[in-house]
């Protein structure tokens, strides 16, 4: 059968994130089991353009396949391919935009549903983008949200993204002026923005808190502070391997010998043995992500086998 084409608007469609959590959780369950194997992205430049490429296998789905995108100063485009295991025959080209936040969104997910108190209610986020989009609908998809503080350093961003999230989910979303009142109090903290530097004062962060960081996947970069690093009681990878390319927020404690890699786990390690992610309800818990290619294999392969179903899709001449 010819590879299958899917365009950004129908990858959109197809791919919710209830299910996205659900198989992103499968795959680092696989991980931990040694039937996927995640590979580390690499860059390479050219004047004015990154090329950024990452793989992974999912034996255990049938495919393996990789996510290549560039990055301009105007634009940002991606895409995944997607293989059959047994044949090595192409059977899914993608774009993969929105697929890219869906699936980053599901391992916060699921890192929350893992290391966050059962009891957490009170979610601060820094950054209004799309990225945030996706990583409040999946706080909110294991934990009872009820209120949401939105801090980003335009008044006009941080209101329109409120009134966008409370409408689409039902609960108080509330435009804050000033940082500390998006961590102080805040039950889960979500970093989501392109700063280089950090956000906020990690004194300021309450007892029980756990954190998603989720805005920087390069060196130089870290949206938190030391602080908040020194007070973690458990710090989580999506890949502790990847992490050490390319976390600036682990990276630079570790260089001031703040931190030391044996005291991060990965996510996988957490998924085998839950009590890993917190031991009471008083310790503050980091989860670093820079984003896997088994992440989106597993969430491409949810969205090729449902447009097989619903015969959606432009099959390729090859």
């Amino acid at each position: 059968m010819p590879a299958l084409f899917l365009p950004e608007s129908e990858v959109s469609e197809l791919l919710t994130m209830p299910h996205a959590i659900e198989s992103i959780e499968h795959a680092f369950l696989q991980l931990a089991l040694g039937k996927a194997v995640n590979v580390p992205r690499t860059r390479v430049a050219a004047p004015g353009i990154l090329l950024h490429c990452m793989s992974a296998s999912a034996s255990h789905l049938g495919y393996l396949g990789w996510k290549s995108y560039t990055t301009t100063d105007r634009t940002t485009r991606f895409h995944i391919a997607l293989y059959e295991v047994e044949t090595g025959k192409m059977s899914a080209l993608f774009e993969a935009d929105q697929l890219g936040r869906i699936r980053t969104g599901a391992a916060s997910g699921v890192a929350t549903k893992y290391m966050a108190r059962t009891d957490a209610r009170r979610v601060g986020i820094f950054g209004t983008g799309r990225q945030a989009r996706t990583q409040l609908l999946a706080v909110c998809q294991v934990r009872d949200i009820s209120r949401v503080h939105v801090y980003c350093r335009t008044e006009k961003s941080r209101a329109t993204f409120s009134h966008q999230m409370a409408k689409e989910l039902g609960i108080s979303v509330v435009p804050v002026s000033d940082p500390e009142q998006a961590v102080k109090d805040m039950d889960i903290i979500i970093t989501s923005t392109t700063s280089e530097q950090p956000l906020f004062d990690g004194r300021s962060i309450t007892q029980g808190t756990h954190l998603n960081l989720i805005g920087s996947n390069f060196l130089h970069k870290s949206e938190v502070d030391i602080c908040t690093i020194e007070r973690a009681d458990h710090i989580v990878c999506d890949s502790v391997e990847q992490c050490k390319l390319e976390a600036g927020d682990l990276v630079i404690p570790i260089k001031q010998k703040i931190l030391n890699w044996s005291k991060v786990l990965n996510l996988s390690d957490v998924i085998t043995q839950p009590e890993l992610a917190r031991s009471n309800p008083s310790e503050i818990t980091v989860f670093k992500s820079v984003g896997l290619a088994i992440e989106d294999v597993a969430a491409g392969v949810r969205v090729l086998k449902r447009a097989q179903q619903e015969e959606r899709g432009q099959l390729l001449p090859f």
